[in-house]
């Protein structure tokens, strides 16, 4: 469970792509050629890798999909949300995300922040930066790796 909502920050989300992992290894299990737990872990990993990859390609379409049929997928309490997010560790990374955002360089924060946050495009963030578009996608590649690595550093510490 922890898998997806570190990927997807959704509860809900992760709770189906958690039960379409375990479906897919159900179904798939004949395949399997793994002797150990380990191998066993492994392979159920690679499956929710591939789960999280698919979702990220269907998502918007499939969402709009629903929508359009008046569907909606099952919702978790209040209760079931905090709850997975405490299993996952999310309030930690979350404050952890938020203590290095702190430390980047601020051209670099304030061009993530456009980016990531606001979700403008790569163009709307060149022209509100006065930049051009190559230097707005070097400037959020730079803060998502930095980012990234001092994160990583800082649960490796911990």
């Amino acid at each position: 469970m922890a898998f997806f909502v570190r990927r997807t920050y959704d509860a809900e989300i992760a709770v189906e792509l958690m039960a379409e992992t375990f479906a897919a290894a159900v179904a798939d299990r004949g395949r399997f050629r793994g002797s150990s737990d380990e191998e066993a872990v492994a392979w159920l990993y690679a499956i929710a890798r591939h789960r999280h990859s698919d979702w990220l390609r269907r998502g918007r379409v499939e969402r709009r999909a629903l929508s359009r049929l008046g569907l909606e997928p099952p919702q978790l309490s209040d209760a079931e949300i905090e709850r997975i997010d405490e299993l996952a560790g999310t309030a930690a990374l979350r404050a952890e995300v938020a203590d290095q955002l702190v430390a980047l360089a601020p051209d670099h924060r304030v061009a993530l922040q456009l980016r990531v946050v606001e979700e403008c495009s790569y163009e709307d963030l060149a022209v509100r930066l006065g930049i051009s578009e190559q230097t707005a996608r070097a400037r959020v590649s730079r803060a998502l790796r930095a980012l990234g690595q001092a994160v990583t550093e800082a649960r490796n510490c911990a």
